[in-house]
């Protein structure tokens, strides 16, 4: 299930038409992401370049324009906020690739891959202290608390998760506690800071908040899936990664809660030991118990609630593109 607009109303725009609608604006937050990288230690510059030019769609600033615009502000300030979300989540990747010794991104290998760890978590970290900076450049107290608040839940996330890698006792509310805090947190704070730029209330903040956090776990849970069904050189990572990892996403989860005896026994020992070259086995009990099918539902789930969240929201390009996203995150194939 996806989200979708009502019958009546016209087709909410795919991802290109969203794009090209923030084309202009994504393209003063680039310019703005790479004057601010900038570093007289040449290899931050080396490690920088690699990821941000890895690409990616942007998702998570983009979200702060789309908001903001959505709400009538008009002016560049969203550049900036979109830089310093863009910052967190580009050295939340750094760390995030060395902790799953991951050798494959978008395509492309790692830093950790070419330059080693020591060097990936270290520019990880100028990216993270530079984002604080901006912050305080913009001299607003309830945007570097949303930011706090924000970095401190993703650190949590990426401790709890790594409290469950390899156990199978891991369930869907633990499941859901560390995509929220991993994932989710990181797109509320981008839709909640175009709410607060763009001045709105307090209650139009908290939609916009709830829309993001939202999206952020229908397209956590989406991703998951495509670890177990999407095609390789499309995802641009290695199929089965997660399961590699010890990491028990949905699809797994529910397999383990709903399949029979002989078989949960099974997938408690591939959990445990990581077992990659049991993907087969593990494809084949996802697939008799459903999984795929109610890891999608619940996807669907959460991106219909992220589109209920914009109801009082006034029509315009901007609420359908953000309403479009909530499509997309469900329907994307990579």
């Amino acid at each position: 299930m996806s989200a979708r607009a009502p019958d009546h109303a016209p087709a909410l725009p795919g991802i290109a038409a969203i794009q090209q609608l923030a084309a202009g604006e994504m393209e003063a937050v680039n310019r703005l992401i790479r004057s601010r990288l900038a570093s007289d230690v040449v290899l931050i510059n080396q490690i920088s370049e690699h990821i941000i030019a890895a690409g990616g769609k942007r998702l998570r600033p983009m979200l702060v324009v789309l908001a903001a615009r959505a709400l009538g502000h008009a002016g560049p300030e969203p550049h900036q906020l979109a830089a310093i979300i863009e910052f967190i989540h580009t050295s939340t990747l750094l760390h995030d690739d060395v902790v799953d010794e991951s050798d494959l991104r978008r395509g492309r290998k790692t830093a950790n891959a070419l330059w080693g760890n020591a060097p990936s978590v270290l520019v990880g970290d100028f990216l993270y202290s530079r984002s604080f900076q901006l912050m305080v450049e913009l001299d607003s107290m309830p945007i570097m608390q949303v930011l706090a608040d924000t970095t401190n839940q993703i650190a949590e996330g990426e401790v709890l998760q790594l409290l469950h890698v390899h156990n199978p006792d891991t369930d869907e509310a633990t499941y859901l506690r560390v995509i929220e805090r991993k994932t989710a947190v990181l797109f509320a704070a981008a839709t909640r800071l175009g709410a607060l730029q763009a001045g709105a209330d307090a209650a139009t903040q908290q939609r916009l908040h709830d829309f993001g956090m939202n999206l952020g776990l229908a397209f956590q849970i989406a991703d998951d899936v495509l670890d177990y069904t999407a095609d390789a050189e499309a995802l641009g990572k290695n199929l089965g990664d997660d399961l590699a990892e010890g990491k028990a996403t949905l699809p797994l989860i529910h397999a383990m809660a709903h399949g029979g005896a002989k078989v949960r026994a099974r997938l408690r020992d591939i959990v445990e030991a990581g077992d990659a070259a049991a993907m087969p086995e593990v494809l084949a009990a996802i697939a008799q118990t459903g999984g795929i099918e109610y890891s999608r539902e619940r996807a669907g789930h959460y991106a219909t609630l992220a589109t209920r969240a914009l109801d009082p929201l006034p029509d315009s390009p901007w609420r359908d593109a953000l309403l479009g996203l909530a499509n997309y995150a469900t329907a994307r194939n990579h």
